[in-house]
């Protein structure tokens, strides 16, 4: 609406990122801060809680120190678009999950608390913002991360439409564009979940005399990706033709099904692993 929309100067319409870490800066503590590119500084943020609705779960790869690191970026619509990055395997990822998986309604207000921990650790605590009450869910050993990331993507895309936008400000489509992902990328992103070296792909490439995956046909691709998988997966089954079965139905069939590629090879890992195991 035109009357909702204030004249002058403003911040651009891009998403505010909130980086989850413990620490302190000029004397000030926090266990999340905002980023400033240009001055290479972190500006910490003092509140604790932020309030909106959860509109999408996303893992993206992020380069630090040289290496390629997998993050849970949890988006937020509120009076601005928040993105709240952390590493996937954190306690602050993995608490927060914990909470996420037992909603049933994502169109409802969420309260995100970041509460530190011992020895630099952050966790989250989630609450429902109209009665102020936690969401709980007792930790176990057994949890499948992978599952519960791909159950809480399902929900949020059964909900989205009911949840607002953040007013004065353009389209979700606007503010976070989302490009189609390359096949580089995609390589890139798999190689990064499953440790795989960098000299191997580059190795696997030379033979197909490409320097980058973006130049081979999508069966070809295909194969890389399988190969690293099945690389990953040697000495983790005693019957080596389970890792490539169960690769076949956990992961190839789920994603022509449409399911997240990255995330239906993380559950296949942790399948596997649980086997080993004996968990299952």
């Amino acid at each position: 609406m035109i009357a909702e929309i204030k004249l002058g100067l403003c911040n651009p319409p891009e998403p505010i990122y909130l980086y989850v870490n413990q620490g302190e800066v000029d004397g000030e503590s926090f266990v999340w801060y905002k980023f400033n590119i240009n001055q290479d500084k972190k500006i910490p943020v003092t509140q604790r809680a932020l309030t909106g609705y959860l509109s999408e779960l996303r893992l993206t790869t992020k380069e630090f120190k040289g290496k390629d690191n997998l993050k849970l970026d949890i988006v937020i619509s509120a009076d601005e678009l928040y993105i709240v990055r952390t590493g996937v395997e954190t306690n602050f990822a993995k608490s927060f999950l914990l909470a996420a998986s037992i909603v049933q309604d994502f169109s409802k207000l969420l309260i995100i608390v970041a509460n530190a921990g011992d020895e630099n650790t952050v966790f989250c605590n989630l609450y429902d913002a109209a009665t102020k009450t936690k969401i709980y869910r007792e930790w176990s050993r057994d949890l499948d991360w992978a599952t519960i990331i791909r159950d809480i993507q399902s929900l949020l895309g059964k909900t989205s439409s009911s949840i607002p936008e953040p007013p004065l400000t353009p389209p979700k489509v606007s503010v976070v564009p989302q490009p189609v992902p390359t096949q580089d990328l995609r390589v890139k992103n798999i190689r990064t979940l499953l440790d795989y070296p960098l000299d191997l792909v580059r190795e696997w490439l030379q033979f197909q005399d490409v320097d980058r995956p973006s130049l081979l046909d999508i069966n070809q691709i295909n194969e890389l990706i399988k190969t690293m998988c099945l690389a990953w997966a040697a000495g983790k089954c005693d019957h080596p033709n389970h890792a490539e079965s169960s690769y076949q139905n956990l992961v190839v069939d789920a994603v022509a099904s449409g399911a997240d590629e990255l995330t239906a090879i993380n559950a296949w890992m942790q399948q596997l692993q649980a086997v080993k195991t004996g968990a299952v």
